[in-house]
């Protein structure tokens, strides 16, 4: 049986029938893991065994006439920042390479009580600390529509699994677009929720008031589904809202007709490449098929938002990875054989040159004499930049552009250049700043067979209509356009 192409409805449905068993499916996507990662490298760790063990245990419960969890059988990878208990939880740094978490994500509970199947840990930017993959510490991972292309970042291992079919849905986390962007490069589906929709408990911290889990899927129908089971209150985590989770699925494939859709016109200037905007125009004419307006908008502090997200990310990852100090847990570099001796020693062979780098700007912007000038004053550039979508959003129901302004590059191309690099992010960064969500879908692919991705963002906690429009353009034919 054909099991590459399947959703999460669709397995648990096979599961259901008898037609055939977790552990069948289990085993076909460890078969794809094992034939494709060896080139891919979407992984930095499996974890056979235990996707072996969860499998079981939905045919067990099958087997007794139990009704199955909402995502039974569904084979996934976790993003190597979020922690799995019992697995190694790197972060793609030296730093943690041999680092055994000690309990589980609030997510992966979630996950795991749904009926999910774990097949490993997904490699990354160092903590969550690029565009391309390429500042893992370990190997870079390769883009499966193009090997001598990147993934994308810095969740290029979730998007590449779910690209090559080494799973069927994936995690990821998004701090300035580290869901949309990989998810665009790869030809998939990411979203990243609104902030406070998705507990954080149990995902490494690099931007406290940006970061946020998200699923990455090839169909609009699985990141719903997951988006389902992993969304909610959370005590572990005060920055999580009480508020009720819908069903997603519900009333999502209701008619767009009338829906309005902000284009901004600070998102469709210098900058893009012209086969992705070619794509992204020919995706918003399949819109206006559908029923929906379009309205030039304006969100006129758009220039400032590079500079902003940066200030803001780099102060808080300096503060978040300060506790990576060699005394609690991870490397420890004996130094000079005194207290500062070893923090130096550790930090430094620890932590890769983009972590240092965004440390040390961090520390910078946040130092007696610097704060106000820059800390405080790009707090005060996000509000006017939140202000900007509020008064958006009373125009229209969603704002469009492209995910990313090119397609792949090519690796090494941009590692020289680090201003290059993040202005990869260029439309995604804002989504984090307000707190809105956003979900990038494919857009077609060039005539070189890279794929391009349409960023949808919504209202705050406005998730499931922004799935009812990314999944009429996914059943209008806009993937394939």
């Amino acid at each position: 049986m054909e099991f590459d192409n399947l959703t999460a409805g669709q397995i648990k449905s096979l599961i259901e029938r008898g037609d055939a068993s977790a552990v069948e499916i289990c085993s076909h996507y460890i078969a794809n893991v094992q034939r494709e990662d060896p080139k891919i490298k979407a992984y930095l760790h499996t974890s056979f065994e235990k996707a072996r063990q969860q499998a079981a245990r939905i045919d067990e419960l099958k087997k007794a006439g139990a009704s199955l969890p909402r995502l039974a059988g569904l084979p996934m990878a976790i993003k190597d920042n979020i922690l799995v208990k019992g697995l190694r939880s790197t972060c793609g740094s030296k730093i943690l390479e041999n680092f055994i978490a000690l309990y589980n994500a609030t997510v992966v509970e979630k996950l795991e009580a749904e009926g999910a199947l774990f097949l490993g840990k997904a490699n990354l930017d160092e903590f969550a600390m690029g565009s391309s993959t390429e500042n893992s510490a370990f190997f870079p991972t390769r883009n499966p529509h193009g090997l001598e292309h990147v993934p994308g970042g810095s969740s290029g291992g979730s998007a590449a699994a779910v690209a090559s079919h080494m799973t069927v849905a994936a995690l990821g986390s998004d701090t300035g677009g580290s869901i949309r962007q990989p998810a665009s490069l790869c030809g998939v589906v990411g979203l990243k929720p609104t902030y406070s929709r998705v507990s954080r408990y149990g995902l490494v911290a690099f931007g406290s008031s940006l970061d946020q889990i998200g699923p990455i899927a090839r169909s609009v129908e699985d990141v719903a589904r997951v988006l389902g089971v992993i969304a909610g209150k959370d005590p572990h985590d005060a920055t999580s809202l009480d508020l009720p989770v819908p069903d997603y699925l519900t009333g999502i494939a209701n008619s767009v007709q009338g829906v309005t859709i902000g284009l901004p016109k600070e998102y469709f200037g210098a900058g893009i490449s012209p086969d992705v905007k070619d794509k992204l125009q020919a995706g918003l004419k399949l819109l206006e098929a559908l029923g929906c307006r379009m309205a030039e908008i304006e969100l006129p502090h758009t220039d400032f938002a590079i500079a902003t997200y940066y200030v803001i990310a780099m102060a808080e990852a300096s503060s978040n990875l300060a506790r990576f100090d060699g005394v609690r847990y991870g490397l420890r570099v004996s130094g000079e054989g005194n207290l500062s001796g070893m923090y130096r020693e550790t930090r430094d062979a620890g932590f890769g040159t983009e972590v240092k780098r965004r440390i040390v700007l961090g520390t910078f912007v946040l130092s007696s004499g610097y704060y106000d000038a820059y800390y405080l004053k790009a707090q005060k550039v996000r509000t006017l930049i939140k202000q900007d979508f509020e008064k958006a959003f009373q125009k229209v129901d969603f704002i469009i552009s492209p995910t990313s302004p090119t397609t792949a590059f090519r690796i090494g191309e941009k590692s020289s250049d680090p201003l290059a690099m993040y202005l990869s992010d260029i439309f995604t960064i804002t989504a984090n700043l307000v707190g809105v969500p956003g979900i990038s879908i494919p857009c077609g692919k060039t005539p070189a067979g890279l794929p391009v991705g349409m960023q949808i963002l919504g209202k705050h906690f406005d998730e499931q209509r922004m799935l009812n429009l990314a999944y009429a353009f996914e059943q209008a034919g806009g993937f394939d356009l």
